[in-house]
């Protein structure tokens, strides 16, 4: 079922088609904490339009951003939901940290659940938001930027390895 609903999704989100806007709606979904990796859509769009690379840069950092918050928001909820004055010792070195500490948000696997943790912590949000987006934009830029200047030889002789 969750796979025939991301093959939709992915061929109405088809880049050459619609650009930005797919990259937009990827990276904030990939940043929730559903499994889905925003790289990609980011790369394929910079490799067919070079010129592109800032503005997808931002855009992605845009949405993965505010997946971000929406993770935030979730953890911030869970809290007052579930225990509103209990503080679990596992997350006293993101409190002790604090905000700065979403600097690594852009982790795979434990970036977009450190976002719901400071929620749940109820850390400053706007501060949050500030580190999770220099870290998230940091990512992309410098991924994409690794991506494109690697030669496609190189490209297609890893292609090859898994074929």
């Amino acid at each position: 079922m969750i796979e025939s609903a991301l093959a939709w999704l992915f061929a109405m989100l088809s880049l050459p088609a619609v650009g930005l806007p797919a990259v937009f709606i990827i990276s904030l979904i990939s940043a929730t904490l559903m499994p889905l990796a925003s790289e990609p859509a980011v790369f394929a769009l910079v490799k067919i339009s070079p010129d592109m690379f800032w503005p997808v840069v931002l855009v992605a950092t845009l949405g993965n951003t505010l997946g971000g918050m929406i993770d935030y928001w979730m953890g911030q909820g869970a809290h007052k939901v579930f225990a509103a004055h209990h503080q679990s010792r596992w997350f006293g070195w993101l409190q002790r940290g604090g905000p700065k500490t979403l600097l690594l948000a852009w982790l795979p696997g434990i970036g977009d659940p450190l976002c719901a943790v400071a929620g749940w912590l109820e850390m400053p949000f706007w501060p949050c938001v500030a580190y999770m987006a220099v870290g998230k934009f940091l990512r992309y830029a410098v991924i994409t930027f690794v991506l494109l200047h690697f030669s496609d030889g190189l490209w297609q002789q890893a292609a090859s390895w898994f074929a």
